[in-house]
């Protein structure tokens, strides 16, 4: 059994579909601080620091279990990052920006044990954006809002969310939240799952 320290929905259905035993163990980061003491960092290094402070903080208390750790960064062409979306109308703004362009999606992963950090990887996806309508941007926040509300990207690639997208080059665990292949590979590696 691990600590994932984190109350993703997705996050969790990836490990819930994997067969992994886990408790799932928010961590209560000041995610906003972090990214205003590290303005200017790469979306690769941001993701890998949040990921890697949810991890320690939880397993400060966990004892000998593993606490994975896991965040995403999107990053626009012109190197804007995208936080999830405050209301509605943000969310719209952000599909508007997005509009017909293609943005980066960095997941990183982190396990700690005793508080420590000893395992991490970060992936990266990109994603390109068909051109939407505002009235097609309106359609799909009739759908998805307020579920997107905790979505950077303001999408949920296993439902609606997919149909914004012409291409998508990456690993679809990636974009869901996590790398989940290497996650699992580790896990097994130190015999948390059985080989």
């Amino acid at each position: 059994m691990i600590i994932l320290a984190s109350q993703s929905a997705s996050r969790r259905a990836m490990l819930d579909a994997a067969g992994v035993a886990y408790e799932a163990v928010p961590a209560r980061v000041d995610e906003a601080g972090v990214k205003a003491a590290m303005a200017g960092a790469s979306p690769r290094d941001l993701s890998d620091a949040l990921a890697e402070m949810k991890a320690v903080k939880v397993s400060a208390n966990a004892g000998p279990v593993p606490v994975l750790g896991s965040d995403s960064i999107v990053a626009l062409a012109d190197g804007t990052l995208l936080d999830k979306p405050e209301s509605r109308e943000e969310a719209a703004e952000h599909l508007a920006r997005m509009s017909g362009g293609s943005h980066e999606l960095w997941s990183a992963a982190v396990i700690a044990e005793h508080g420590r950090p000893v395992w991490r990887h970060v992936e990266r996806a990109k994603l390109h954006v068909r051109p939407l309508s505002p009235a097609f941007i309106d359609s799909y926040l009739d759908q998805e809002w307020p579920a997107i509300s905790g979505c950077v990207g303001c999408f949920r690639i296993e439902g609606p969310g997919v149909q914004l997208f012409s291409r998508i080059e990456g690993s679809h665990f990636t974009i869901l939240g996590m790398p989940l292949l290497l996650v699992l590979g580790y896990l097994r590696e130190r015999g948390w799952m059985s080989a």
